[in-house]
Parts: C-alpha cells; structure tokens; sequence
C-alpha cells in the first residue's frame, strides 16, 4: 500500500522565517525520498495567484476585512480542489506555507471580532484542516524589520505596523492552545539552522 498523504502547514507572524523552514523541510523530505508538495497561500494554483494579487499588493485599506475573508476563501477553495486534495490523495506530503489559522488571525481578529464569520466560510467551503501545524513563533519587532527588508510588492499586511505584528503573535499563541493536537511552537528567535532542526524533528515524530 501507498503510504498516507500529509498535511502540514507553516503559520507565524510576517518575517518569522516559516517560508524559509517550509523550504528547507521540503528539500529534507524530498532527500529522504519522499514525494513533497510545496505550496503557498493565498496562491498554490493558477486562480489563487490571482486572487493573491489582488488581496497582498496596494493600499491597506483596499479592501473591507469582510471582502478580504470572502476573497481568501475563494483562493483557498481553488488551493485545495486544484492542488492539495490532489497531492494528498497521491500519497504525497502537503508542505503550505500558511494556511486558514492565517485567515483566522488576519481577518478574523486584526480588524474587528469576525472570527466567527472566518469559521463559518471554512466550515462551508473548506474543510478541512492540516494534520500538523508548525509556528514559528517570533519577536513581533524583529519579524516586520525583517518582513520589510524583503522589499517586495506583497506588503500590504506590513504596512499596518508593529501592533498588528504584537497582535498577530498573541493570537497565534492562542490558537495553538486551541488547537493542541496540530500545532508545535518553534522558537524563532534562535539561529536559523537550530530552528531547522527543531523543524525537522518535530515532523520526523509526525511521520513515525
């Protein structure tokens, strides 16, 4: 028989280093054999991108945070019928950087109590949730320093400023008290190759 696909996605505040350790865990996996998926959200698939696009580059005040919940679900439901059931039905691990815990914290708790709505649409339209959940928990200042030394157009959600960072890391504390049974707290404050390694165990306890 196939071994079972694996659902595994990376959450944290801007400029924490969890696009970095999705990338490093990825060529891990793939070393040892594996067959891995990498993706990203909002995006993964062709209509995501798109959508990426509209909801990560311009003004901050583009779009209300209930049009960003309906857009980051629409994205998200293409993500999943086009690129992650696919791959897990496969047999394959599933490695996304970020994923609805984000929607959850970005529009669900940043601008206004909508935390309900973000539950509602995912209950509807997704889902489905990762098997396991690694956040890399990060000084909220030193994260949007890093976050804004990228300089690249997707910084819309940078531009809100450190408070949201402050409360962004809050809120993803309390989500992996939550959600206990997937989630793991890595240290990202450490140097980047301990962080990896915290990564890499964490997952290889996951995959026994």
């Amino acid at each position: 028989m196939s071994k079972p696909g694996l659902f595994i996605t990376f959450e944290g505040i801007d400029g924490s280093g969890k696009s970095t350790q999705a990338k490093r865990l990825a060529a891990h996996l793939q070393s040892q054999g594996r067959d891995v998926v990498l993706t990203r959200e909002p995006g993964g698939s062709t209509g995501a991108e798109e959508i990426r696009a509209l909801v990560l580059q311009g003004d901050p005040e583009r779009w209300s945070a209930e049009t960003e919940i309906l857009l980051f679900t629409a994205a998200r439901r293409d993500h999943l019928e086009r690129t992650i059931n696919p791959a897990l039905a496969a047999g394959k691990v599933v490695i996304c950087d970020r994923f609805a815990d984000s929607t959850r914290m970005y529009q669900g708790l940043s601008r206004g109590d909508l935390r309900p709505v973000v539950d509602t649409l995912h209950s509807l339209m997704i889902g489905r949730e990762p098997d396991l959940t690694l956040l890399i928990d990060m000084d909220p200042e030193l994260g949007l320093s890093r976050a804004l030394s990228r300089q690249t157009a997707d910084e819309r959600f940078e531009a809100f400023g450190a408070g949201l960072q402050a409360q962004m890391r809050r809120g993803f504390l309390d989500l992996a008290a939550e959600f206990p049974d997937r989630f793991r707290v890595i240290d990202g404050n450490q140097p980047l190759d301990q962080v990896t390694a915290d990564v890499l165990t964490t997952v290889q306890s996951a995959l026994s």
